[in-house]
């Protein structure tokens, strides 16, 4: 279920109230922990924190560069972790270590309550990569450097 709400307070009011209230807490998550130089914004109907365009205006899809998103779908709750995934497999251990069972796809953790996620843990990987580091390790997966 893509959203076409331009600002969060738009995507937070279309939720249901179980839905709002997870997504919400989520959210206080990762601005709790997110280091300073990325923006917070909605891209491709989701919440997404980003390196803005200001700072890094050469993506290759013109959009800016994503670093973390959440995202309301059909079925579940979806929580995009892109500077996990240059921790290769370290993320997955972390997770497990935490006795939760992790729903992991190709981009993304999916979870349907709070309780799925260990919040402690997605706070620290949201803290662990600043802009600078971020766009390194996209200009390295992109061959860039």
């Amino acid at each position: 279920m893509q959203s076409s709400a331009n600002t969060i307070e738009a995507y937070l009011a279309e939720l249901p109230p179980d839905r709002r209230e997870t997504v919400a807490a989520v959210r206080e998550v990762v601005l709790a922990n997110l280091p300073e130089g990325y923006d917070e914004g909605m891209d491709f109907g989701m919440i997404c924190w980003h390196v803005p365009l200001s700072r890094y205006p050469d993506t290759y899809n013109g959009h800016p560069l994503g670093y973390v998103a959440l995202a309301s779908q059909k079925r579940y709750l979806s929580l995009y972790l892109m500077g996990a995934y240059a921790d290769g497999d370290g993320f997955r251990a972390r997770y497990e270590a935490t006795g939760k069972k992790l729903n992991m796809g190709k981009s993304c953790v999916r979870f349907t309550k709070l309780d799925d996620l260990p919040l402690e843990l997605i706070g620290e990987v949201v803290a662990e990569v600043s802009p600078e580091q971020y766009i390194e390790i996209y200009e390295k997966a992109r061959g860039l450097r």
